[in-house]
């Protein structure tokens, strides 16, 4: 499973990766639709980030290098691209990647214990494993904004023990990693697929004129969505 992981991280791909999301205090689901392509061996890719059935115009991401550049975000003025160091960015929401970078995912479930093989599953239309485990607390609070994480520790305090948090990965004839997901089912429902498909695409990302770039903090979720 894990050869597998470093198998399709050191190829190019299309994304597409759903995210679903619901508060204790809501019975409303939010889910994001993620789609692009992205050259995971060389660090750089576009992504399409839109929360369904919310109206909002959909977001921008380009990712070139260590910078990720964020159009359509609430952070900057309409037009301008926020850049933020994806190495030091930071998510508001369990089990949602800083930025949306499918690479923070796929680290994550790579880290994945108690592994066990469910068997032969489709994806993509074709025959691919299935291998389920658990990730740590560590592992599933990776990148999370202290006050996020302040909440999700105390829960753990509470529970007396980590939060079952699950995590998958579908792996191809070829010894691919086509998908992966972590899950979480308790007083909140967390759940983040990643698929990956169309393998050796070009992939496209340049970074936007300078003079429609605006910096933002180190640290601060500059999504805001």
């Amino acid at each position: 499973m894990r050869a597998a992981i470093e198998r399709t991280s050191a190829d190019s791909a299309r994304v597409d990766e759903k995210i679903e999301l619901r508060s204790t205090d809501s019975p409303t689901t939010y889910v994001f639709a993620i789609a692009g392509a992205f050259d995971l061996a060389s660090d750089r890719g576009r992504l399409t980030v839109e929360l369904e059935d919310s109206g909002m115009d959909p977001i921008e991401e380009v990712f070139v290098g260590d910078t990720v550049y964020v159009r359509g975000s609430r952070a900057v003025a309409a037009g301008q691209w926020a850049s933020a160091v994806r190495s030091e960015a930071l998510t508001r929401y369990f089990l949602r990647a800083p930025l949306n970078d499918p690479e923070h995912l796929l680290r994550q479930v790579k880290a994945m214990r108690q592994v066990s093989n469910e068997g032969e599953e489709q994806v993509n239309n074709a025959p691919a494993v299935h291998y389920r485990g658990t990730v740590d607390h560590t592992t599933a609070t990776l990148g999370m904004t202290a006050e996020t994480k302040k909440g999700l520790n105390n829960l753990r305090e509470k529970l007396g023990e980590d939060m079952p948090v699950y995590a998958d990965v579908w792996v191809d004839g070829k010894g691919r990693a086509v998908q992966a997901r972590l899950s979480y089912f308790g007083g909140v429902k967390a759940m983040t697929t990643l698929t990956l498909s169309d393998f050796g695409t070009p992939v496209k990302a340049e970074a936007p004129p300078a003079k429609q770039v605006v910096p933002v903090t180190v640290g601060e979720d500059v999504l805001l969505a």
